[in-house]
């Protein structure tokens, strides 16, 4: 009978378990964090505010429609104030982690008790009860979102293995890896370390002469010296310019259903030359926002503001005018938002936000800044028809040749040429008001201009103008827009940020995966004057740059994704450095800085299937350019935005309708297509076969030649033993038809050599291998 009694309770006690175990009541991974060490000091915002947002939020958190029990913890008045439904009990009771609701709730057996409740599916670990009790019995310490906090300098970390740090950034980065038990990777091999910071700092691989300086001497102060010759080529500049473009939305067309031509490019010149100058990244921002409005400002400053004027601008027809010159001034202000503060203002234009500390006053108290231009929403210059009078949309800036030969020499305007470029220039006051649901004929209360308070407050002492609002920007105490810029370029150079959502720190974006690192490099490149060169240097000087991107069995395990930086990051260079790449190695790049947009390879008709029909505008058809402007960097490829660059929209490039700071990354067929079957591609295997076939070298020998002018390096046995047998399969199958031969070697419009036709087709599509290598394209 005992017997019997037992085993029922014991089958009992298993259905219990079992059903807590379905229910959530006990995590079925809690043994994988019993191990993990809890911090010293729990942080609110990197430890307890993710816990909170990703389990309690649904339920308790910003949407009012969605609240339960009335009670909400993203604020620090829910967060500890009494439980609407019960005023004898709090959330959280500093310093006593059991009189806390929040802490008897997540640690109870009670399945109708218990939170998150057991339907949600969601469930804390050990180790994050663990979090919230020691954070609790530490007094509970609340802070502001962490990006809304000046950044400071915080002491720099004590490692074991010291010997391998190279600068500050490495001591933050090895302390993430020592605390996971794992050890930094090996510096990365002479010619791919050359190769990496030739592609960062240029967008090209790298020249014999420089490959030749860091193979004999790979010395840090070596590097240093090669980053400095780097710094000083004009293809810095343009490499520079090609990212904030994005940022920008540049484009040469204006948009909307005509999209219609227009001359934007003399400000695509200024940012290059910006760039190679080392204008320091608070002037860059200030001329760029309210250059017009500095004190005597010159042609150079004004010319800037075309920043603000890069948005879309309609030309049709019988619009509201009102309705398109309110979608300016929102342009301006969200590419602010999410280009330079790394925020999504956006989200504030028709509410307050809803995760955000921002309220819709306050957007449109930052969309007064931009509210004064003189414009109208139609721009009636852009529709190029027939006995059409042209009138240009003021305000613009008349680019005469005195004006270029004094005071803007680099612009690259032909001679004789007037030009109208687009600025800004405020008139006469204009009263603001929010907009009831952010519609334009739906004003309520009158606004005046003025920043978020809860980022950093506006001072007295700044006009409320552009220049005030830019002022307010780079001042050093604001707590995003260094931080913002930092992250940029190490997503450059990384493949990510240390924010990942770079166009987002607020409380949605991704949390920094080595706060202290970021905020130590805002605060030391706010120190050194805003130099981008400093930083970037900085950066490329650190053992964690220099790192091998070999992943190990047990990296692959501990840490995928690469998240603790114990190696170099791999990726997929972007569609315009591809192009470049190709052209370059090829010889064929023409380098040639500034000037015109230009029109190379693109497939017949793509332009006459999305205009709007009839003959308006130079636009209407697609008229491809002849000799060297057809091998100009990607740069300079004209950018109209209802069909950008076909074989850059193909490699993840936007269209430049609004301001993108990071570009999605995709991997599909049509990607090795594009290497495959462009014109480009094919025109610069094809003249770097000849220019190897001229030689009259033994197949080992050209083989060798063109990988390493395509990869830096020489190849291996092995990969020189598959080129050699590719080679001689096509060359045997060339010898049986050498009609296909000619006609393989008559891609491209570049002249042709006379070479043996079945040798030089064979080493082309060899050469045309090489090009299509994931090493080839890849960045590491």
């Amino acid at each position: 009978m005992k017997q019997k009694v037992l085993i029922i309770l014991i089958l009992m006690g298993l259905i219990s378990l079992i059903y807590a175990i379905k229910k959530g009541i006990f995590s079925k991974d809690d043994d994988s964090y019993t191990s993990l060490k809890l911090p010293d000091v729990v942080d609110y915002n990197f430890h307890i505010k993710p816990i909170l947002s990703d389990n309690c939020y649904t339920c308790h958190g910003p949407d009012a429609n969605k609240r339960k029990a009335g009670l909400q913890l993203n604020t620090k008045e829910g967060l500890f104030g009494v439980l609407p439904e019960n005023p004898d009990h709090f959330s959280v009771v500093p310093n006593n982690a059991s009189k806390s609701a929040i802490y008897k709730h997540i640690t109870s057996n009670n399945p109708d008790e218990i939170m998150p409740p057991p339907d949600s599916k969601l469930s804390l670990n050990s180790y994050e009860k663990k979090l919230i009790k020691k954070w609790i019995n530490q007094g509970a310490p609340y802070a502001k979102h962490w990006a809304f906090i000046p950044p400071e300098k915080a002491p720099l970390p004590e490692n074991e293995f010291k010997e391998w740090e190279q600068n500050e950034i490495d001591a933050f980065v090895l302390k993430k890896i020592e605390d996971n038990n794992l050890k930094p990777s090996e510096k990365a091999k002479r010619s791919t370390l050359i190769r990496r910071i030739s592609l960062d700092l240029t967008g090209l691989p790298p020249k014999p002469e420089h490959i030749k300086k860091l193979t004999d001497d790979l010395s840090n102060e070596s590097i240093e010296k090669i980053i400095d010759a780097f710094f000083a080529l004009p293809s810095y500049g343009e490499q520079m310019a090609q990212s904030w473009l994005d940022v920008a939305r540049y484009a040469d067309s204006h948009g909307y259903q005509d999209d219609s031509y227009r001359t934007m490019w003399p400000w695509r010149d200024w940012v290059i030359h910006a760039f190679n100058k080392n204008l320091p990244y608070n002037k860059f921002l200030i001329w760029q926002l309210a250059g017009d409005l500095l004190p005597n400002a010159t042609k150079e400053q004004i010319l800037a503001t075309g920043f603000n004027r890069n948005h879309p601008i309609t030309q049709e027809g019988g619009v509201i005018q009102e309705e398109y010159r309110s979608a300016y001034v929102s342009d301006r202000t969200n590419t602010l938002g999410k280009g330079l503060l790394g925020l999504t203002l956006e989200c504030a234009k028709c509410h307050d936000h809803k995760y955000d500390a921002l309220s819709q006053k306050n957007y449109f108290e930052l969309y007064a800044f931009f509210n004064q231009v003189d414009e109208m929403g139609l721009r009636m210059d852009a529709v190029e028809a027939k006995n059409q009078k042209y009138f240009a949309d003021a305000p613009y800036l008349k680019l005469s040749d005195e004006m270029i030969e004094k005071e803007l020499p680099f612009v690259k305007k032909k001679i004789g040429d007037t030009i109208n470029v687009m600025i800004m220039n405020d008139s006469a006051p204009k009263a603001t008001y929010v907009l009831n649901r952010g519609n334009y004929d739906a004003p309520s209360v009158e606004v005046k201009p003025n920043a978020p308070e809860n980022i950093y407050p506006f001072s007295e002492d700044l006009p409320k103008n552009r220049l005030g609002l830019a002022k307010w920007t780079t001042d050093v105490n604001n707590p995003l827009t260094a931080r913002v810029f930092v992250n940029r370029i190490w997503s450059l150079l990384f493949g990510e940020g240390l924010v990942i959502t770079s166009e987002d720190f607020g409380v949605q974006g991704s949390l920094p995966s080595h706060p202290e690192l970021l905020d130590w490099l805002a605060r030391d490149f706010m120190e050194h004057d805003w130099d981008i060169q400093y930083l970037l240097k900085k950066i490329m000087l650190s053992a964690t740059y220099q790192q091998s991107s070999e992943i190990t069995p047990e990296l692959k395990k501990v840490d995928p994704e690469n998240k603790l930086l114990a190696r170099a990051s791999r990726f997929r260079m972007s569609g315009e450095m591809i192009r470049d790449y190709v052209l370059t190695t090829s010889g064929l790049l023409n380098n040639k800085v500034g000037g015109p947009s230009v029109k190379p390879y693109q497939p017949e008709g793509l332009w006459e299937e999305t205009n709007a029909g009839g003959d308006r505008g130079v636009l209407t058809k697609y008229v491809q350019d002849k000799g060297d402007k057809l091998y100009r960097r990607s740069l300079y490829t004209l950018w109209k935005r209802t069909l950008p660059p076909p074989n850059m929209t193909i490699f993840d490039a936007p269209n430049r309708d609004l301001c993108e700071v990071r570009r999605q990354k995709t991997n599909t067929p049509l990607q090795a297509l594009a290497l495959q079957n462009d014109e480009q591609m094919l025109e610069a295997a094809r003249v770097l076969a000849q220019q190897v076939a001229q030689k009259n070298e033994d197949s080992t020998e050209m083989l060798t030649n063109i990988f390493q002018r395509i990869l830096v390096r020489k190849p291996d046995q092995n990969e020189l033993d598959t080129l050699k047998q590719y080679y001689t399969d096509a060359t045997n199958v060339f010898k049986n038809n050498k009609e296909n031969a000619e006609k393989l070697l008559a891609q491209g419009e570049y002249k042709k050599v006379d070479t043996d036709p079945i040798k030089t087709a064979a080493l082309m599509l060899t050469t045309q291998v090489i090009y299509n290598l994931d090493e080839t394209i890849t960045k590491e």
